[in-house]
C-alpha cells in the first residue's frame, strides 16, 4: 500500500508541516483546506514559531524589506562575516497589490496602497488580511499628506484585544504658520465603523516618517510648534484616544538634524541621532529604561565617532538595532540598494541586496519581524449593519467642507506666488 500524506496520522502530519521554513507556509495553505485549517491552529503557530526560532543560524535576523512598491522577507546573518539573503515576496493577495509604505505593530503589517483607496492590515505569517475602506480616499490628494498608525486597547474584560486605526490628515503651507488643516479620525475593528476625533496636540508628529508601535501606542518624533531646536516624542493612546505630553529626548537635536525612532523587541523604543553635513562624524543611539504617560528615561546604547575626515555611515529612513550584537541596522543614504551595519570599535558591514527587489521611486523601508500568532478580527457576515450616527454625519460634512476650503486657499497662495514671479521676472 502507498503511503501518502492523507494516510498519515495527523500527529506526524503537524511534525512534519512545523519543519517548514516560514516562507514557505502559504504555499502549505494553498495545498489543500486541512493544511489550511491546521496552519491557523494556535497549537501549531506556536510549535511552527518556536522551531523555527530555534533551527535559525547563530546571529540570523528576519526583516521585511520594502523595495519596488512589494515586501520582501529578508534573513540577516550579523557574525564575522554577515551576509542578506531574500527567502521570498510577501503577498496579502493572489494579486499582488503597490505598497506605499508599511508600518509593523507586534508582527501586524499596516500597509497603505499607492493605486487602491483601501488600507490593508495584514497577518504575512497567518496569511490574514483585513481590508479597510476610508470614508474619503487619499488617492486625489497628496499621499503623504495622510498619516496612518495602528494600535489596539486591552479589554479588560475580554481575553481579547480591540484593534483600531488612527489617520489624520495635516495639509499646511509651512509648519510654523497657523494657515493649517487638522482632522483625526479613528476606525475600530469591533464595530467597523469610523469616527472623528476632537483632539489637540500643540505638536505636529513628521508626516515623512511613520510612527513606531509599541505595546499598543503609536510614537513619533516631533518639533515643538513655532520651535526649531526643542524635539521630542509624542504618543497616540489607543485607549484612551488622545495624544500625550511631549516627552523629552536625551539630547538637543538642531533642525537639520537626523532624529529617528525605531522599537527594541516590542519592548522599547530607540532613537537615534545624525548631525548635519557640518559634523558628520558622530552618530549616537538611545534605548528607552521606562516609559509612561508623562515620563521616559533613556541609556546611551551606541555612540560612533570618526576622525574628522572620515565621515560615519549615514543611515537614511528608518533602523532597527540588534541588542545582543550591539550593532544598528538600516538603508545607505546614496545607495538605496544597500544595508548598513554599524556597531562599536568602528565595525562597519555594507551588505548589497540581490534579487528581483523592482524600482523604487520612494526611499525603501525596513524593520525587524518577528511572526504573530494574533488573529486579525473580520467584520461581521450577515449580522446587523451598523451605521454611524447623525453627529458623526455633521461633523464628517463639516470637516469635508473645512478641507475643500483649504485646498482652495492653499492652491489660491501657491498660486499667486507663481503668478508674482512670473510678473516680476
Amino acid at each position: 500500500m502507498t503511503t501518502t500524506f492523507s494516510n498519515l496520522q495527523s500527529d506526524l502530519v503537524t511534525e512534519i508541516l512545523t519543519r517548514v521554513p516560514l516562507k514557505y507556509m502559504r504555499a502549505v495553505r494553498m495545498t489543500c483546506k486541512n493544511w489550511n485549517d491546521l496552519s491557523k491552529n494556535q497549537i501549531f503557530t506556536k510549535m511552527h514559531i518556536d522551531k523555527a526560532a530555534t533551527t535559525g543560524k547563530e546571529g540570523e535576523t528576519q526583516m521585511i524589506v520594502m523595495m519596488g512598491y512589494n515586501l520582501h522577507l529578508t534573513n540577516i546573518f550579523i557574525n564575522e562575516d554577515p551576509s542578506i539573503k531574500q527567502e521570498s515576496k510577501l503577498c496579502c493577495l493572489n494579486k499582488q497589490v503597490k505598497i506605499f509604505k508599511f508600518i509593523n505593530c507586534e508582527g501586524l503589517l499596516l500597509c497603505i496602497l499607492k493605486e487602491d483607496s483601501r488600507v490593508v492590515v495584514w497577518n504575512p505569517y497567518l496569511g490574514q488580511p483585513r481590508w479597510i475602506i476610508p470614508r474619503y480616499s487619499h488617492s486625489p490628494y497628496r499621499c503623504d499628506g495622510f498619516s496612518y498608525a495602528r494600535g489596539y486597547e486591552d479589554k479588560k474584560n475580554k481575553s481579547c484585544r480591540s484593534h483600531k486605526l488612527l489617520r489624520f490628515l495635516v495639509y499646511y503651507v509651512n509648519p510654523e504658520s497657523d494657515n493649517h488643516f487638522l482632522w483625526y479620525e479613528i476606525y475600530d475593528f469591533d464595530s467597523d465603523l469610523w469616527t472623528t476625533l476632537d483632539v489637540v496636540t500643540p505638536h505636529f508628529p513628521h508626516l515623512y516618517r511613520s510612527g513606531v508601535s509599541l505595546k499598543g501606542n503609536t510614537y513619533w518624533c516631533a518639533p515643538k510648534r513655532n520651535t526649531d531646536d526643542e524635539y521630542g516624542i509624542i504618543c497616540f493612546d489607543f485607549t484612551k484616544e488622545r495624544f500625550g505630553s511631549l516627552l523629552p529626548l536625551p539630547f538637543s537635536a538642531g533642525p537639520n538634524d537626523y532624529v529617528t525612532l525605531s522599537c527594541v523587541r516590542e519592548e522599547k523604543l530607540a532613537v537615534l541621532l545624525q548631525h548635519n553635513e557640518y559634523n558628520p562624524y558622530e552618530l549616537d543611539i538611545w534605548i528607552t529604561t521606562k516609559i509612561e504617560d508623562e515620563e521616559v528615561l533613556w541609556s546611551k546604547f551606541l555612540r560612533i565617532e570618526t576622525e574628522w575626515d572620515i565621515c560615519v555611515p549615514f543611515i537614511s529612513g528608518n533602523f532597527f538595532i540588534d541588542e545582543e550584537n550591539k550593532v544598528a541596522i538600516g538603508f545607505e543614504e546614496d545607495n538605496r540598494h544597500r544595508v548598513n551595519i554599524i556597531g562599536e570599535a568602528e565595525y562597519f558591514r555594507g551588505l548589497d541586496l540581490v534579487g528581483e527587489f523592482g524600482d523604487q521611486n520612494y526611499m525603501p523601508h525596513l524593520c525587524s519581524y518577528v511572526p504573530s500568532l494574533v488573529q486579525i478580527k473580520q467584520p461581521e457576515q450577515g449580522g446587523e449593519w451598523k451605521q454611524e450616527s447623525d453627529v458623526e454625519k455633521r461633523r464628517y460634512d463639516q470637516n469635508m467642507l473645512r478641507f475643500v476650503s483649504h485646498l482652495k486657499r492653499m492652491n489660491k497662495l501657491c498660486g499667486g506666488g507663481k503668478r508674482q514671479k512670473k510678473k516680476n521676472s
